[in-house]
């Protein structure tokens, strides 16, 4: 099915990041994102008829029931996705899709995650919920036990191939997240507003995973976010102007990074494809590029196999471009999860939630005149689940 024109987001809702959330839980969190949203989009309780959230810890099944009854609401259509990082960009086809079956008229897509500090470890393993049950999977079994633990040492291989292959400079990989840092700056919201950095600054930083410095990776912290997705007729009856999704492409090709089919060729090469062919655009169209970024390494890989760039060029790229909200090919103008913050899922969504803030012209001391096209990218897991979506202003 073409998504063009067939819904756009009319409602916003996000909490700002926090390093912690005392007092909050991870339902409580979702709770308020999602009535900020519907609020936000002009309409009431009744009018919200589905809803998409993801997998919640201590909620061991039922999670949209639970979490539509804690919100009061009624719903014809409810959907978990659960694609890691990608999970935000993944809900919002597919409340645009189950709007165009007629299984709803408006759905609230919520993301969120708590934080609290980190208990010191026991001989236990223990979630929210209670004991958990062991993983089974191939990757607990056969690469746990051998160190491939965490994003940090993935990202790092997928790093040290590229440079071995199209050799990146540390330089060029430092300047994307100096320029998001001063996008963040322009973000009251952002947990990093009002500090600064320089090109020096991350390559003195800690070497954390040869050779990602620390602050060329995301600060896991707490919050929420939320979208209103709704069809053309009620689209242009809400007050903020519709963010019109043109198009959407998915691709999932593995899991952990042993069975990946490439670590610098990745499957946005397919979803970003998809997307632009369904809207009927190409890159060199578009205003902003609203990007995961995990790491630095994760941007450059997005822009090149998003089409913005040849494949290898990704270094002088961003050597050759200004990526701030003001410049030449604005990038993450939020400040990116690397100075936004990366609360859990919601910090996938934050991707989405800007570039639908930056086409209704919402954006405030950030916004880019004249915006009207908005790429956006999901990525889940180590570059395994891939979800690309293009917003415009018009149908």
């Amino acid at each position: 099915m073409a998504m063009r024109g067939r819904g756009a987001v009319v409602g916003v809702g996000e909490l700002k990041p926090t390093r912690e959330t005392p007092g909050e839980t991870t339902l409580s969190l979702m709770a308020k994102a999602g009535l900020a949203a519907i609020e936000d989009a002009g309409l009431s309780f009744a009018d919200i008829d589905g809803m998409v959230c993801h997998p919640i810890g201590g909620v061991s099944m039922l999670t949209p029931s639970t979490v539509s009854e804690l919100m009061g609401l009624k719903l014809n259509f409810a959907e978990v996705v659960d694609l890691g990082g990608a999970t935000g960009a993944g809900m919002i086809w597919r409340a645009v899709a189950a709007i165009e079956a007629g299984m709803c008229r408006a759905v609230v897509c919520i993301t969120g995650s708590s934080r609290r500090p980190r208990a010191p470890r026991s001989g236990g393993k223990k979630t929210a919920g209670g004991w958990s049950m062991p993983d089974r999977s191939a990757f607990a079994e056969f690469e746990v036990p051998y160190g491939n633990v965490g994003a940090n040492v993935g990202y790092a291989m997928i790093a040290n191939r590229y440079l071995h292959e199209y050799g990146a400079t540390p330089e060029q990989l430092a300047k994307v997240a100096v320029h998001q840092r001063d996008n963040a700056n322009q973000n009251p919201d952002a947990i990093f507003y009002g500090q600064p950095i320089t090109v020096d600054d991350v390559l003195s930083s800690p070497l954390i995973a040869d050779p990602l410095h620390m602050l060329e990776i995301v600060m896991p912290a707490g919050g929420a976010a939320a979208l209103v997705v709704v069809g053309p007729e009620l689209a242009e009856q809400l007050p903020n102007r519709p963010a019109w999704l043109l198009g959407a492409g998915e691709q999932v090709t593995h899991k952990t990074i042993t069975y990946a089919p490439s670590l610098t060729d990745t499957a946005i090469q397919a979803s970003a494809r998809r997307a632009f062919d369904q809207a009927g655009v190409n890159p060199s169209q578009i205003g902003l590029a609203s990007v995961y970024d995990c790491y630095t390494i994760t941007v450059l890989l997005t822009l090149e196999d998003s089409g913005f760039t040849p494949k290898g060029t990704g270094g002088r790229f961003i050597e050759e471009h200004d990526l701030r909200w003001n410049g030449d090919f604005p990038v993450n103008t939020h400040g990116g999860q690397l100075s936004f913050g990366q609360p859990g899922i919601a910090g996938g969504m934050s991707h989405v939630t800007e570039a639908v803030r930056q086409i209704q012209g919402r954006a405030g001391a950030r916004q880019i005149p004249d915006l009207e096209l908005a790429f956006v990218n999901g990525n889940g897991g180590i570059l395994s689940e891939q979800v690309s979506l293009i917003f415009g202003t018009e149908r």
